[in-house]
């Protein structure tokens, strides 16, 4: 079965009829065939899982009025049309009107089935993007902020749902570009905090000379240069939220501040002694493993142990591939709306490649890559030089692996099964790919 495209055979001479659906069934298609066309116009409609195939003189409705008609229906249906010796004319201006391609008669088995199995490959291809885009389009809630269907994200989409309305701090933990800003915000926006401010601190962009009055506040008067009184950021999210993005950069003697007012939940600007007192929820995200920092002196260990609460860990994008072409036609109609462009279709080949990358900048770099795309500013869409066929297959090959693994739960038997493979061999692979059945458990 060709992944359920059926075809929709119209042909008035019964001998070419049955042999031409006989080829179509022993290349492996699901074929309906008829002998004039009144009954196949009532079978069409809109994303139907159909290519449709026309001999042009018809009696009744011609060849030519089906492929208008199917076309009113759905205009990326495809539609092949089979004329006589003399018709070329004909054939090649229906193109023009919209037909996918068209044979001349008589024609072998296998230009049949090839020019089918094309027709086939584009329209699946347009049901899959037809589909993610109203998926995308219908998305409400905690899914339409962070798409993806792999049970890594299922997961933490609950568990951001379950700790969102909990007063405790939360320390995220992720590799750079996998979206960290976009869990804290999360957490933010499905709490009874959504509606006061959410305030983003990145802790290794502000200046050491400056971070204490940026992140206190000072009253007028507290050093050179301070002309008013100014609320810190800190200050800001009181009955909100307050993010530190790359908490692991604070210096050690703003960690010290910042412990206090963790614990007293209160902040003092610089130049005065009364604390103001506060209501924030502290979010924290890291892309270095602060026990580790602690350990090696470089992050306050009663700081982390304050910190050290919920735990959030977000997966990068190489351990959920299967996401990688909702992100990306996301990623593409987003961008294809900045730029008032159309936005593209990727070929399932293109595609592949995408899921076969290892993305080392995450969910960020596949943004880009979708906005290259968009852009025209690139041959294909792969973010990085061609890789070779061996490369290629070998990506793919330790991707669905990684699914089985995944979907085993680390239970090298139960994926030896799903990829019908012997154990020693899975085990020989997972060896040359670096995998380990722990870290899927």
């Amino acid at each position: 079965m060709m992944d359920n495209i059926q075809v929709l055979l119209v042909e008035d001479d019964p001998t070419v009829r049955a042999g031409s659906a006989q080829a179509l069934e022993l290349a492996d298609f699901t074929v309906s065939s008829y002998e004039s066309a009144e009954p196949v116009t009532r079978l069409l409609q809109p994303n139907s899982a159909v290519v449709l195939v026309s001999d042009v003189r018809l009696p009744g409705m011609s060849g030519l009025e089906l492929l208008e008609t199917a076309r009113a229906i759905d205009p990326e249906l495809p539609v092949i049309l089979v004329t006589g010796h003399g018709d070329i004319s004909m054939a090649v201006q229906a193109m023009h009107d919209g037909a996918y391609d068209f044979l001349e008669k008589p024609y072998s088995s296998e230009q049949l089935a090839d020019v089918v199995r094309r027709a086939a490959d584009k329209r699946r291809l347009q049901l899959e993007v037809r589909a993610l885009r109203q998926k995308l389009e219908h998305s409400e809630g905690i899914e339409a902020c962070m798409l993806g269907n792999t049970p890594a994200i299922r997961a933490l989409r609950q568990v951001i749902l379950d700790v969102a309305g909990q007063p405790a701090d939360v320390l995220i933990y992720g590799e750079t570009g996998t979206g960290k800003e976009l869990v804290a915000r999360c957490l933010h926006q499905f709490s009874g905090r959504g509606k006061h401010h959410y305030v983003p601190v990145n802790c290794g962009a502000i200046p050491e000379s400056i971070f204490e009055s940026e992140l206190f506040g000072h009253e007028q008067g507290a050093f050179t240069g301070a002309a008013k009184r100014q609320v810190g950021k800190i200050e800001h999210a009181d009955q909100g939220t307050l993010f530190l993005d790359e908490i692991e950069s604070l210096p050690l003697a703003m960690q010290v501040k910042l412990l206090r007012v963790l614990q007293e939940r209160s902040v003092q600007r610089l130049g005065s002694n009364a604390p103001v007192p506060l209501d924030i929820r502290v979010i924290a995200a890291s892309k270095e493993d602060l026990k580790e920092f602690s350990d090696q002196g470089k992050f306050r260990s009663d700081l982390y142990y304050r910190l050290n609460l919920i735990v959030l860990h977000i997966p990068p994008l190489r351990e959920r591939r299967e996401d990688i072409p909702l992100l990306f036609e996301h990623f593409m109609m987003d961008a294809a709306a900045r730029y008032k462009r159309p936005c593209p279709v990727v070929p399932a080949a293109q595609m592949q490649q995408l899921m076969a990358q290892d993305w080392p900048g995450n969910v960020r770099e596949l943004r880009n890559a979708a906005d290259r795309f968009v852009l025209g500013l690139s041959s294909s869409a792969e973010s990085t030089a061609p890789a070779s066929l061996a490369d290629q297959v070998g990506a793919f090959e330790r991707m669905l692996i990684e699914q089985a693994l995944r979907a085993a739960g680390g239970n090298v038997a139960t994926a030896c099964t799903a990829l019908s493979l012997p154990k020693q061999t899975l085990y020989h692979k997972m060896q040359k790919y670096g995998l380990a059945a722990d870290d899927y458990r």
